[in-house]
């Protein structure tokens, strides 16, 4: 079950056979190094951890855990059923085709502090009839009677700058060469964002 990591490079459009446009999300994917691997019987669980974007800096603890390997500035963990992969191993775009299916797990863009419309699509108060400065106001969040306020009650606050997956999406292209992908439609984050892409073959797939 291929799994990589990438970045969000820019949204596009391709053309297929018949002339159908279809858009598109460009990722470019270099090479992943297997950095680590996981097994039930020492860690309880089965996984592999890829490493990109080899960079200097590292800590003490991560320049020991890479001490064989390039210094990657990213690693993430892909939790999986089984699989043959060892430490040192190399995945490149290559391993997906297209017309397969994908997860895309990315971190959405940062909106800042927001009101309740816009956070939560509130359809705001009346203009008139003696409102005053409360259009775009949440309005009563809580009674006397009931005391404290709800958890979880919608109000303003932090939007965006949360992880988000995209599920059931199909590899229009793939090219090796360039070492860049087109997913159809579009994928969480800004542009250089980092994406995980996760091939649906019916397995259970973690990413952390």
């Amino acid at each position: 079950m291929p799994f990589i990591i990438g970045r969000k490079l820019e949204m596009s459009q391709e053309f297929k056979g018949d002339g159908t446009v279809v858009p598109v999300t460009i990722v470019a994917v270099e090479p992943n190094t297997v950095t680590q691997v996981r097994t039930p019987e020492a860690d309880g669980y089965a996984a592999v951890q890829l490493g990109t974007d080899p960079h200097g800096g590292l800590n003490k603890p991560e320049a020991g855990h890479l001490k064989d390997l390039s210094a990657f500035s990213v690693l993430r963990e892909f939790r999986v059923e089984k699989t043959d992969l060892k430490r040192g191993d190399t995945i490149d775009v290559s391993a997906f085709a297209p017309g397969m299916k994908v997860d895309v797990v990315g971190t959405s863009k940062g909106r800042g502090f927001q009101g309740v419309m816009k956070r939560h699509h509130f359809s705001g108060g009346p203009a008139t009839h003696g409102q005053k400065d409360q259009m775009r106001m949440p309005g009563s969040i809580a009674s006397q009677r009931q005391g404290p306020v709800s958890k979880g009650q919608r109000m303003a606050g932090h939007m965006g700058d949360d992880r988000v997956t995209v599920k059931n999406l199909e590899v229009i292209s793939v090219d090796p060469g360039a070492r860049v992908l087109a997913v159809k439609g579009a994928v969480p984050g800004a542009r250089g964002g980092l994406l995980l892409i996760i091939a649906r073959e019916g397995q259970t797939v973690w990413q952390r």
